[in-house]
């Protein structure tokens, strides 16, 4: 039997050296060939579970727009946002999810903006009285509704309960006058801030309302590269004429008033990812010419998308329950583009154009 340990001995010292290395190497080897393998399982592993929550993808019950978290249903906040030409350019409303736009006297439209609870926006504005026909559709959310004071059918209606409201005459800490280019009564703006913290002190005294809408069907916008169907409503001629055009590279509509592309505060063009007419029923019921307008049930419209019309119809069973829209030929609900929604409220068909 050999003695390893003489045999060891009789080596010189550098040949010693290189035989312990010799042992280290595959000493290694060995080692690196047991758990290797597991370790790039353990990463291709880790990369598949990754793949897998990636592909797990949720969207936001207001915009559509796909998220990698589910959240619960956000507060909502409408403010109703001065559209007189005195007024312009408007503050904040770039960042609403939805904007219903309706004439009010004299035939200028007014719009009510709405807005997430976790946006940010440092002004939204100037704000305007309200209007009864509004509150229904504030009411789609349980929206806070904010206002500067507003006719007496409105403020009655308001006063009969049913509105979450924040009128600037009774919660004036929640607003502001702009000084300098603005003057009254174009000059009261609010904020995110300030929403949020009317909604707070609201809740706190447990006359919140709980979050209990209905939510749209939603799909990604798909452009298409190239010009596309536009819209063109006529509130009133020729200051109040607005204009939609299809752009088919972010396949987004940019909105122009005035001839002129209609621009916030910041210098952005207004866009929207749909484009939505209600034709329903506008009265005028007294000699400032405030109107009134029918709302709920249903009647014809329209749904521009992807640079394409869609002939619909549009259904609200009542004041609290979510204006719909439904392609008018298979009676199925119409799936929006994820993103910004405006809604054009009409009496006629002769007030709009689409081209």
């Amino acid at each position: 039997m050999i003695d390893i340990r003489s045999l060891i001995a009789r080596i010189k010292k550098t040949d010693r050296l290189m035989l312990v290395g010799l042992l280290v190497v595959l000493v290694l080897a060995v080692l690196v060939a047991a758990v290797l393998p597991k370790f790039v399982f353990r990463i291709q592993e880790g990369e598949t579970e990754q793949s897998d929550v990636s592909q797990t993808l949720y969207r936001h019950p207001l915009t559509g727009v796909t998220m990698y978290e589910q959240i619960d249903l956000p507060q909502v906040f409408s403010v109703m946002i001065d559209n007189h030409e005195e007024a312009w350019p408007p503050a904040g409303i770039d960042q609403a999810f939805l904007v219903i736009e309706a004439p009010v006297e004299a035939g200028i439209s007014r719009i009510l903006a709405f807005f997430s609870q976790e946006v940010e926006v440092e002004q939204i504005g100037p704000v305007r009285s309200a209007r009864p026909y509004y509150l229904d559709w504030a009411s789609e959310f349980d929206a806070v509704y904010a206002h500067v004071g507003g006719s007496n059918e409105a403020l009655d209606l308001i006063a009969s309960g049913g509105t979450f409201d924040m009128n600037q005459y009774w919660w004036g800490e929640y607003f502001w006058r702009a000084n300098g280019n603005r003057f009254a009564p174009h000059n009261v703006f609010t904020s995110s801030e300030l929403l949020n913290a009317f909604y707070r002190v609201r809740e706190e005294a447990g006359v919140a309302p709980a979050r209990l809408y209905d939510l749209w069907t939603w799909k990604d916008p798909e452009p298409t590269g190239k010009d596309g169907t536009g819209l063109h409503v006529d509130f009133w001629s020729p200051v109040y004429l607005v204009d939609w055009k299809y752009d088919g590279e972010t396949g987004q509509y940019l909105r122009s008033q005035f001839n002129e592309p209609h621009v916030t505060e910041a210098g952005e063009q207004i866009v929207a990812d749909n484009i939505a007419v209600v034709v329903t029923e506008i009265e005028i019921i007294d000699n400032v010419g405030r109107r009134e307008i029918r709302t709920t049930g249903e009647g014809e419209g329209y749904v521009l998308q992807d640079g394409i019309v869609i002939e619909a119809m549009w259904k609200k069973p009542s004041s609290s329950e979510r204006l719909k829209f439904y392609n008018r030929t298979t009676g199925e609900e119409i799936v929006m583009n994820a993103g910004i929604t405006w809604i054009e409220i009409v009496g006629s068909e002769e007030d709009i154009r689409i081209e």
